[in-house]
């Protein structure tokens, strides 16, 4: 039997744009990792999809999660601290925190995810992200941005 224990108090950390990412590791021998996403008032994602399903699990604040299907209007969550909402793989879906004050969730991924977020992850928030720089990523890892019709 094996036991790996690692210590994250201080665990490698990222900002993408605005949201500060901690990764956390994950199951030894899966493909598995849990990351600690704290999302400031205003922030959160596009409308998206990617072959990793997801588990959010929100520790502080609130977390409004929207999931997209052709031709329905959006069913929206807004999660509050001890839900956990599933995201399956390809579904439409954003996050956004509409609250006055940050929030913390933790989300489970595949690491497909992690090593998107460890390409476009930067030392500081961005004010000005590189949209480009984001988008070409976005592409290399799967990741495809909805089209939102107004």
């Amino acid at each position: 039997m094996s036991i790996d224990v690692t210590t994250t108090l201080n665990g490698e950390t990222c900002w993408v744009v605005a949201d500060r990412i901690r990764f956390l590791s994950g199951p030894a021998g899966s493909n598995l990792e849990l990351v600690e996403v704290e999302v400031p008032p205003g922030s959160g994602t596009p409308p998206h999809s990617h072959a990793s399903p997801e588990l959010f699990y929100v520790i502080d604040g609130e977390i409004t999660i929207r999931h997209f299907a052709a031709d329905m209007p959006p069913t929206t969550v807004v999660a509050g601290a001890g839900t956990s909402v599933r995201i399956g793989r390809d579904a439409p879906h954003n996050y956004v925190n509409e609250g006055n004050k940050p929030a913390r969730m933790l989300v489970l991924i595949e690491r497909s995810m992690t090593a998107f977020f460890r390409e476009i992850g930067t030392a500081e928030p961005q004010a000005q992200p590189d949209f480009a720089r984001i988008g070409a990523a976005m592409q290399r890892h799967g990741i495809q941005t909805l089209q939102m019709v107004p």
